[in-house]
């Protein structure tokens, strides 16, 4: 299996050590602040946030899946090999996940253990995820299936199709138009791979019913 993967996608082993030390580093620290500012989001007053959040409804965005997708998906497809994409998603849920729950505990005095479980078990699982999402930026049909998975999965939480089509969380909308510039690929793998998501996407709400 890891020889036939490696064929869709070569590591680059020209990234210095020090390259990588510094993402590691950098991830840890976007990780981190995002837990917080997701956190301070929770529990600001609504009419206390600035106009333009209010319009995005940014509280409800980092509440949701979309945008953990989305960097999740980013920093495994730029990571220089797939280790270094599950290495460097771990450390940045952990850091995340750790910069959350040190707000609630610390700053607002309390402590939602079911709600941390749960994002403890999908930090856990994210290093596996990753290490796949990796070859996303491959060659083959392989990789245009993988990638057309990530950006099904946000095609779902942009727009909803079991149920009538309608645009769901316009900030949703932007984070999958972003995946797509991130995957992109050549005219006729991108048909393919829009086409697929789509299918995915369908797939995924008839098991996995929007919530939002």
């Amino acid at each position: 299996m890891k020889l036939h993967l490696q064929k869709i996608r070569e590591p680059n082993t020209n990234t210095s050590m020090r390259a990588k030390i510094l993402a590691s580093i950098a991830v840890i620290i976007l990780g981190f602040l995002l837990g917080i500012f997701q956190k301070w989001l929770d529990s600001a007053a609504y009419n206390e946030l600035p106009q333009l959040f209010q319009q995005l409804d940014i509280t409800n965005y980092f509440g949701r899946l979309a945008i953990w997708i989305f960097l999740a998906a980013v920093i495994s497809v730029y990571a220089s090999t797939p280790i270094r994409a599950s290495l460097n998603t771990f450390l940045f849920f952990i850091s995340m996940v750790s910069g959350y729950y040190i707000y609630c505990n610390y700053i607002l005095g309390f402590l939602p253990k079911s709600y941390m479980l749960i994002w403890i078990v999908m930090t856990f699982a994210s290093p596996f995820l990753a290490y796949l999402c990796w070859y996303a930026k491959g060659k083959g049909i392989v990789s245009i299936i993988i990638s057309a998975g990530i950006l099904g999965v946000l095609f779902s939480q942009a727009f909803l199709l079991t149920q009538g089509f309608r645009v769901t969380h316009l900030p949703e909308v932007m984070t999958w138009a972003a995946a797509f510039l991130v995957l992109r690929r050549k005219p006729k793998e991108f048909a393919l791979e829009l086409g697929l998501s789509i299918v995915f996407a369908f797939v995924y709400q008839l098991f996995i019913p929007y919530w939002g």
